[in-house]
């Protein structure tokens, strides 16, 4: 037979597994996506808040207003974001142009703390081996870097060559 204590810790696992998943089903797609830094940090807490609630260290209860508070503080934040741009850059930052016209932006890459190389490893992971190729490249408010070729340098398309 299981003791006691393992069988509280089994049923906490079970309800903490359901509220977090409704939390994040709530929340929508980016809580669980391409992370900004204010999912990341709620990511941070939600998983603090489930091991605290998991072993016991605080009652259920308590957990469970912790995990609804901050998914609300979350939300809102989701929302006042929406239409303010202002407000956007001052929670969530802004895209940084790293690349400008086939050259590199010291001044971005100094802010994003990446140095040319990396900048380089980036292009390359979207098969950009030239930077004369790129018009503009920054690194977005998720940490990811967006490319924009510059025409020319666009692949072919079917509709390039004539075929439909």
């Amino acid at each position: 037979m299981t003791p006691p204590g393992l069988l509280a810790i089994a049923g906490r696992v079970a309800i903490v597994y359901v509220l977090m998943l409704a939390m994040i089903r709530l929340l929508g797609k980016r809580t669980i996506g391409n992370l900004t830094a204010f999912d990341m940090l709620v990511a941070l807490i939600m998983g603090d808040l489930a091991g605290t609630a998991i072993y016991g260290e605080v009652p259920i209860m308590s957990a469970v207003v912790a995990v609804a508070t901050l998914s609300v503080i979350h939300y809102a934040n989701s929302w006042l974001v929406l239409d303010r741009p202002r407000v956007a850059r001052l929670l969530e930052g802004e895209a940084t142009v790293i690349v400008e016209h086939g050259r590199l932006v010291g001044r971005g890459l100094k802010r994003e703390h990446m140095s040319e190389e990396e900048a380089l490893a980036e292009l390359r992971l979207e098969g950009i081996d030239d930077l004369s190729q790129v018009k503009l490249a920054r690194v977005e408010r998720d940490g990811r870097v967006s490319v924009v070729r510059e025409e020319w340098a666009e692949p072919a398309r079917r509709g390039d060559v004539g075929l439909a």
